[in-house]
């Protein structure tokens, strides 16, 4: 790679840029972030490496931990924060590790991502390991914190994700399976919250979705293992029900009150399951998959 990497260059095309009228600005803002989605399109295979990576760990009882620094580390806890509220995923198996901390979610510093004795040192003290699956974020792929804590990982048997906006970089050589999203220069000159954290965001929406897709918490295009938290999500929940056990919205609402609002269970007492504790029989065993339970269900 180039003594500069292509994230941090500057693009000759957009100099003059702020004597330029506010359309013309946002319009090329937009170009850009369109770009940044096309840059993840060459990526697809290597998302769905990793995803049977986080799949495997989960599967296995060990947890997916999210590590970054910076813009990455806020598009990482994002998504990271999605997971169990879409998925149903326990919160203790899903971690999110940030350069300088929580903290950071009030003041984003620039200084920690230097830190890669921080980098490793968080590791440890998530105590990662050959259960685990690491997702390391750069746009750089050069983040001390970042590529610190991912070799840290790596060692102590994780199994790694880098995704980063530069080929051949530390972040991505040093990862199990490496997704390069090549956004290239920003409009405005080294600012990666834009086309690359655009980049980033879509492929941790499309990695965490298959994820869930594969674990069994998606039946058809529904999510059938969102947490039921609030007035909305249990309305929601109460038509998923009705719609796959083919019932009315009474009888939905009332299968989802055996159930403790509880989607998958409720999908199946709605079908037909004896109650609560035959639903959960059926979930456990069809591997927490409602289409293989309600096959099971229908040969009764």
């Amino acid at each position: 790679m180039n003594a500069m990497a292509a994230t941090e260059m500057t693009d000759p095309r957009f100099s003059g840029l702020d004597a330029w009228d506010d359309a013309t600005i946002l319009s090329t803002l937009l170009d850009s972030q369109k770009a940044g989605l096309d840059a993840v399109t060459p990526a697809i295979h290597q998302i769905a490496k990793a995803a049977d990576l986080a799949i495997d760990a989960l599967r296995s009882g060990g947890r997916l931990i999210y590590l970054a620094a910076g813009s990455p580390g806020l598009i990482a806890l994002s998504d990271a924060l999605e997971i169990p509220q879409t998925y149903g995923v326990a919160r203790d198996r899903i971690v999110i590790l940030m350069a300088g901390g929580m903290a950071m979610t009030h003041e984003l510093l620039g200084g920690p991502e230097d830190d890669a004795d921080a980098g490793a040192a968080d590791i440890e003290t998530v105590d990662a390991g050959p259960n685990d699956c690491v997702i390391c974020l750069s746009a750089s792929g050069t983040t001390r914190y970042t590529v610190a804590g991912l070799r840290r990982a790596k060692a102590l048997g994780a199994k790694t994700v880098g995704i980063a906006g530069n080929a051949h970089t530390p972040l991505l050589e040093d990862a199990d399976t490496a997704i390069l999203l090549a956004t290239g220069a920003e409009v405005i000159s080294g600012s990666t919250r834009m086309a690359a954290g655009t980049a980033q965001k879509a492929t941790l929406n499309m990695l965490s979705t298959l994820i869930g897709v594969r674990l069994g918490h998606v039946h058809d295009n529904l999510m059938v293992n969102v947490t039921a938290d609030n007035a909305k999500l249990i309305l929601r929940a109460t038509g998923i029900v009705a719609r796959i056990a083919g019932v009315t919205p009474e009888a939905a609402a009332q299968a989802m009150s055996m159930a403790n609002n509880i989607v998958k269970p409720a999908i199946l007492i709605a079908a037909g399951a004896k109650n609560l504790s035959d639903a959960q029989a059926l979930l456990a065993q069809s591997d927490g998959v409602v289409r293989k339970a309600l096959a099971v269900l229908s040969q009764r």
